[in-house]
């Protein structure tokens, strides 16, 4: 009967005030795509379906969170708060992790895989890096639907923690991409889209054009550091291993992480420099969240309370 049972009116007013005040936002500050409606739509109709679906879209909160986050920047590009770092970025990355050539030229690593790259990589470059925001999902899911809600709900803030984390470097330190480079030069150039860079490669093996779909809507081109993309799989990993997870699992994390973390540089989408960013950021989240922010018994306790609603 309790799967049954409708929201009280607690719960309803909450979702409607959620939901409005994010559809508000979004429609004045930065106008409304037809997912937003079709979303809103969803979370609403679960909600009120039934116990089972309400926990299970509480339970995706963080995720949720993460999402407007990202959309959200569109609202005040970082560029618009600090100067972009170009060349400096380039600089030190070919002055840390530099290849130099037989005609003595030093190249980025970036510039070297763009010269030397093979059709197989490339589709393995591709595939990692579709990976790199649905199988994390798809982990923390099966940790939910696993019965491990407390471990699924650290993963999850975690996530959100580490993303919120790495935003805000973003504003703090705009940073170009390696492709922006090799595409624009040094000089900075307001609106620039997205690119698919080496990626593009796996669109037009596959004829799938997911990447070039994917990067012409990037919410802001110049937060190449840290990379994020080098932050997710990780967090996957390491709440793998914190969880009761199949050792199969664990070892699917780990090797996606890695060819995430090849991908990014092989690509031309992230320096070394910003992958090491992005673990870092990861390893920062982590320790702060599970050794000092769940110390504190409010915020512990708030914990306790949600891991019990969805459960």
């Amino acid at each position: 009967m309790n799967c049954l049972r409708l929201p009280s009116a607690r719960e309803g007013w909450t979702m409607v005030l959620c939901l409005g005040a994010w559809l508000a936002v979004t429609a004045l500050c930065i106008g409304f795509r037809p997912e937003h409606v079709v979303l809103a739509v969803l979370i609403a109709a679960l909600f009120l379906a039934n116990g089972a679906t309400r926990r299970c879209i509480v339970a995706l909160i963080p995720f949720f969170l993460f999402g407007i986050s990202y959309d959200w920047m569109n609202i005040l590009p970082n560029y618009k708060v600090n100067p972009v770092d170009i060349q400096g970025l380039y600089e030190s990355e070919k002055s840390l992790f530099g290849i130099t050539l037989a005609t003595a030229e030093r190249l980025t690593p970036n510039e070297f895989f763009a010269i030397h790259h093979a059709p197989l990589m490339d589709f393995f470059a591709g595939f990692f890096y579709l990976c790199w925001v649905p199988v994390p999902i798809i982990f923390g899911l099966w940790l939910y639907f696993n019965g491990q809600r407390k471990s699924y709900l650290h993963f999850a803030i975690v996530f959100l923690f580490v993303n919120l984390l790495g935003f805000t470097f973003y504003y703090i330190h705009p940073a170009a991409p390696p492709w922006y480079v090799a595409s624009h030069g040094f000089d900075f150039i307001e609106g620039t889209p997205g690119e698919v860079a080496g990626l593009g490669r796996f669109d037009a093996m596959t004829g799938l054009g997911i990447f070039d779909g994917l990067y012409a809507r990037n919410s802001n081109v110049f937060a190449a550091l840290p990379s994020l993309h080098s932050a997710y799989m990780l967090i996957a990993f390491i709440y793998s291993l914190r969880a009761k997870c199949p050792a199969w699992m664990r070892v699917a994390c780990a090797v996606i992480c890695l060819g995430i973390w090849f991908t990014a540089v092989y690509s031309s989408h992230h320096y070394i420099i910003d992958v090491l960013a992005g673990i870092s950021v990861t390893l920062i989240g982590f320790v702060l969240f599970e050794y000092v922010i769940m110390k504190i018994p409010a915020f512990s306790r708030f914990i306790d309370r949600y891991a019990d609603y969805i459960s």
